[in-house]
């Protein structure tokens, strides 16, 4: 069982900057792997970037490349998301979630911190 606690969200202008935080506890094992998602209204989830416990790789969704990074603290169970010149687009739930196995089947989320970019 992982628990994820997602916070950091909130209302940014456009062409700002958020730190999103996802504290995890519970079992986790250096191949698990930490995502990040979005969920934008009338919209469905949107993959935005990943991280593995152990070695660090990362992987990222286009819409993502180049303004957002991910990153974790393994001392403190801590996944980050620093999230760069923001859009209005990019206004949505902001999602953590854990695929234990880190075979890209996420089998837990957390609740998720709203993210709003005003125009």
């Amino acid at each position: 069982q992982v628990q994820l606690v997602e916070s950091g969200g909130g209302l940014v202008q456009a062409g700002g900057s958020l730190r999103l935080s996802c504290a995890a506890s519970g079992r986790t094992f250096s191949s698990t792997l930490m995502g990040w998602f979005r969920q934008a209204p009338g919209k469905g989830r949107e993959f935005v970037a990943a991280i593995r416990w152990s070695g660090g790789s990362t992987y990222y969704a286009d819409s993502a490349k180049g303004r957002f990074t991910i990153s974790r603290d393994n001392a403190k169970n801590t996944v980050y998301l620093q999230m760069n010149s923001l859009k209005p687009e990019d206004t949505a739930v902001y999602y953590c979630a854990a695929s234990v196995l880190g075979d890209g089947r996420y089998d837990y989320w957390g609740q998720g911190t709203q993210v709003t970019v005003s125009s």
